[in-house]
């Protein structure tokens, strides 16, 4: 994967997670945290989804975007699994610490 591809897949995942923070308050963990679980995600769920997906058009997508290209695919492919990969970081983390709290109270 290409430099533009991950720097994408990093922001996607930020703004996934404080999205997701903002829907989900039960589990949110500030702007900051939200933002790190989403980077963390983001940068995750990205390249698992262009591990997963590497047949049909999402495999030329990943080819693409091995290959050094970016065209529109691959920008949609690494946007959609940076978000989605930030949003649900971001919701176990959550939750996780939702319910340690939960203990020690």
């Amino acid at each position: 994967m290409n430099v533009a591809g991950i720097v994408t897949d990093l922001i996607a995942g930020g703004v996934g997670g404080n999205i997701a923070g903002a829907l989900l308050k039960k589990f949110d963990l500030g702007p900051i945290g939200n933002t790190v679980a989403g980077l963390v995600g983001g940068a995750g769920g990205g390249q698992l989804l262009s591990m997963l997906l590497s047949g049909g058009a999402a495999g030329a997508a990943t080819s693409a975007a091995a290959s050094g290209r970016m065209d529109m695919s691959s920008i949609l492919g690494n946007v959609a699994g940076g978000g989605v990969g930030g949003a649900v970081v971001m919701a176990i983390v959550g939750l996780i610490k939702t319910q340690m709290s939960k203990n020690t109270a």
